[in-house]
């Protein structure tokens, strides 16, 4: 008999071998320091979430319009909110009136109004806020926490991007590519059309599809013996199996048909949304509010939703209007579901944009604003923060964090800590050093937030 090699004998045995084969490698993975695989993992540390989901404002909203409460001192020039603030629930918190809805939620909400960060540049600091770093390409936040924990669902990828404008907030860079976010929907379009192309397809039956995977696969664990530790093709093999499993589970998940009417209608999936300054059209935030909430219950790890463009400069209190009548009822409506189904307490919400911007003067004529990156609002709810809490302040115009500040790095640390990781010790190792997506400074893990 001819000697065979492994890998020859890999290819010309059955595909149902060579998959058995390729299972029996995968497995092994999780063992090594830097994993290529979406398995779950154990927090290090206790672990008061298990996902986030991610509210993104793009564009940067105004926080002394919004969640900042800034009274006007009775000085003609002096900035403050152009809006009304009223108290709210039993923890009283101050929240404007352009958000009547999430206000119901109040005693939900923890209030960072120390916010800051390096610059006003709106695609630099867009990109700080998703990976740490404003000049280079670096993993996403949600690529970090699926290299940290994986997934709950095999089915489905770890990190899912609703409505994402560009490749460098959901990639995973030099983290393998498995860990990358997956994206439904790019940036103005319909979001009630967006799917995933690349499951779709009935043209041939689920076991031939099989069938065809099997062979692919066989030849690639023939591969993968002979370059062990090659983490691209692992996740080329890990990506092929998770695109084929997420055929039986993906497409249900999207469709939206099975919703009761009364649920659709809270979203306002579909719905235009009446504002004093007309008519929105219907909301693509509703429709991703509900998507987050059916992903968060079947087991993704890392939900991002996202809004925009929040970047008023000439019709400041119009287009602000306009944006938070948009964006209200739907966020009340999903805190209100994952508090129903018992799923707040393990899911982080997390509410916010690039940066803030400056307060308008009482009888400014222009309505114009501009970047403020020294001091601005984000909002957590669930996943074991403090309800109805307010940590740090902005100086009495709002111009600047003051009291209690956080950069997007301690804000990024914290969070990876509610979900046990300890943010400056989550390394992975490329190019000759260890990476972190606290940057070499660090960042804080504001235990105050936590109850």
């Amino acid at each position: 008999m001819i000697p065979q090699s492994r890998r020859h004998m890999l290819q010309s045995a059955s595909c149902g071998f060579g998959y058995l084969a390729l299972n029996g490698l995968l497995g092994q993975q999780s063992l090594r320091a830097n994993p290529a695989n979406l398995a779950a993992r154990i927090p290090r540390i206790p672990a008061r979430a298990e996902r986030v989901i991610f509210l993104c404002m793009s564009g940067g909203p105004a926080q002394v319009d919004t969640f900042d409460y800034k009274p006007q001192t009775g000085k003609k020039e002096h900035p403050g909110s152009v809006f009304d603030f009223n108290q709210h629930g039993e923890s009283g918190l101050w929240i404007s009136e352009l958000f009547p809805e999430t206000a119901k939620h109040a005693d939900k909400l923890c209030l960072l109004n120390g916010m800051h960060c390096d610059t006003g540049i709106h695609a630099q600091s867009f990109l700080q806020l998703h990976t740490g770093e404003r000049l280079r390409e670096r993993p996403s936040f949600g690529a970090w926490v699926g290299y940290g924990l994986g997934t709950e669902n095999q089915n489905l990828p770890g990190f899912i991007s609703l409505n994402t404008s560009r490749p460098s907030v959901y990639g995973s860079a030099f983290l393998p590519p498995v860990y990358q976010g997956t994206p439904i929907g790019v940036n103005g379009e319909d979001m009630s059309k967006a799917t995933l192309p690349n499951i779709a397809g009935n043209h041939l039956a689920a076991s031939a599809k099989r069938k065809q995977l099997d062979l692919i696969q066989s030849l690639n664990a023939g591969h993968l013996l002979e370059r062990p530790g090659d983490q691209n093709l692992e996740s080329v093999i890990q990506t092929m199996e998770l695109g084929f499993r997420m055929q039986t589970e993906a497409p249900g998940l999207l469709d939206l048909s099975t919703e009761p009417k009364e649920i659709l209608e809270r979203y306002r999936v579909g719905m235009g949304t009446k504002t004093r300054i007309g008519t929105c059209r219907p909301s693509d935030f509703g429709r991703q509010c509900l998507l987050a909430r059916r992903f968060a219950e079947a087991g993704v790890r890392f939900i991002e939703v996202t809004h925009g463009s929040w970047d008023q400069h000439k019709r400041h209190r119009d287009d602000l209007q306009a944006n938070c009548e948009m964006v209200d009822a739907p966020i009340a409506a999903l805190l209100e579901d994952l508090d129903n189904r018992g799923l707040l307490d393990t899911t982080l919400v997390v509410w916010g944009g690039e940066f803030g911007r400056p307060g308008l003067k009482p009888n400014d004529k222009k309505n114009e604003t501009g970047h403020n990156p020294a001091g601005f609002t984000f909002w957590l709810a669930g996943g074991g923060v403090k309800p109805g809490f307010v940590y740090g302040a902005t100086d009495p115009t709002g111009a600047r964090a003051v009291e209690g500040r956080m950069h997007f790095r301690d804000l990024h640390a914290t969070i990876l800590h509610a979900l046990g990781l300890p943010a400056n010790d989550l390394t992975y190792h490329h190019n000759g050093r260890n990476h972190r997506l606290t940057g070499p400074e660090g960042g804080r893990v504001v235990t105050d937030i936590f109850a």
